[in-house]
């Protein structure tokens, strides 16, 4: 069998790539909240959760006391936020490498991160706690919705919304932000560490409250993605035959637009900044499932949940020191940029 019927094959079989994925992941989040400092072994995480989520703590009496507190508490808020923004960061870039029809677009191609780092800097340089911890990740939020209508508004035309305008005007709104946010480095003084080490973004410190409120984001996010999802299917053919077929191309766009927009920015204001995952996953995901959306994004939240709970576990778990996951992920996305860029300039690559 030649390469192309056997990806085509492979293609056809979703829903057992879904069960794997799915599977993967669940396993990956247990052996992973047994990795640390202090080891716990994988029967024993599946117990402590177990016996937390079902009441039955007979069955945890016998183990140290401390390892349901560093299992529940400790790690796997921190696990679960880490997947929960993979699977959200991922299917943004579903979203916007579809809208735009262009490969190389992930959740910052709008600015949303830069506008995030900045609302996140003037929170920090400012020491803004009006509502305690949720603070920084507020402005964040605020700083990337801003930024993205700012973006569309700078983008829009009689025409409606053009992909080219759309990245055109998110580059020149993401210079002046990164201007910008290089002066709140420079006034800062005692407190630009804390600016640095959040633009490198990490998942150190999470909680319950994380867990839930990117849960609830992507979750949402992701219910409008699919209900949308044929209809970015036929936007893929260009605007004139989606509307033929039935298509309102640019209430649809607009809507993905904004509802990618949004997830990647709430995920980004709690994490700090981690790119290419939006851009890394589509890809890889689009290979084995095919260009349909359909297929597409589950895959791609399941495939992108697992792959940053696992470079967050090598920070954590596995290197000396931990380093912040935004530098790890643009270790790993850098070359692969590079290679899908220049793929796209030997005329290899295809827009969707």
């Amino acid at each position: 069998m030649d390469h192309q019927g056997f990806k085509h094959r492979l293609q056809n079989y979703t829903g057992i790539q879904l069960l794997l994925l799915g599977s993967f992941l669940g396993v990956a989040i247990l052996f992973t909240s047994g990795l640390g400092y202090v080891s716990i072994s994988f029967g024993d995480v599946f117990k402590i959760i177990f016996a937390k989520l079902f009441s039955q703590a007979p069955l945890i009496e016998s183990m140290d006391r401390l390892w349901p507190t560093i299992v529940m508490d400790v790690r796997l808020p921190r696990i679960l936020t880490s997947a929960i923004v993979g699977g959200g960061l991922a299917i943004s870039g579903v979203i916007f490498q579809g809208i735009l029809l262009n490969p190389l677009a992930d959740p910052y191609t709008l600015g949303v991160s830069a506008g995030a780092a900045f609302g996140a800097s003037l929170a920090i340089l400012l020491n803004i706690s009006l509502i305690g911890t949720f603070s920084i990740p507020l402005l964040a939020f605020l700083g990337a919705a801003a930024t993205l209508f700012l973006v569309i508004y700078l983008s829009a035309s009689s025409g409606g919304l053009s992909s080219n305008n759309l990245i055109l005007s998110g580059i020149i709104v993401a210079a002046i932000l990164s201007a910008g946010i290089s002066f709140l480095k420079y006034i800062a003084d005692e407190q630009v560490a804390v600016i640095i080490f959040w633009l490198m973004g990490s998942f150190a410190s999470k909680t319950w409250s994380d867990v839930l409120l990117t849960l609830l984001a992507v979750c949402a996010g992701f219910l409008i993605f699919i209900f949308y999802a044929r209809d970015l299917n036929l936007l893929s053919l260009g605007n004139r035959t989606a509307a033929s077929l039935g298509v309102k191309t640019r209430h649809t766009t607009l809507w993905l637009l904004i509802t990618a927009s949004m997830v990647a920015a709430i995920c980004v204001s709690v994490s700090g900044i981690i790119g290419f995952v939006g851009l890394l996953i589509p890809h890889m995901m689009r290979l084995i499932t095919g260009p349909d959306n359909r297929k597409l994004l589950p895959a791609s939240l399941l495939a992108g949940a697992t792959l940053l709970l696992i470079a967050d576990t090598v920070t954590r778990a596995v290197l000396p020191s931990e380093i912040p996951i935004g530098v790890l992920t643009a270790l790993i996305g850098g070359p692969f940029f590079c290679y899908i860029f220049r793929k796209r300039q030997t005329g290899g690559g295809q827009a969707v």
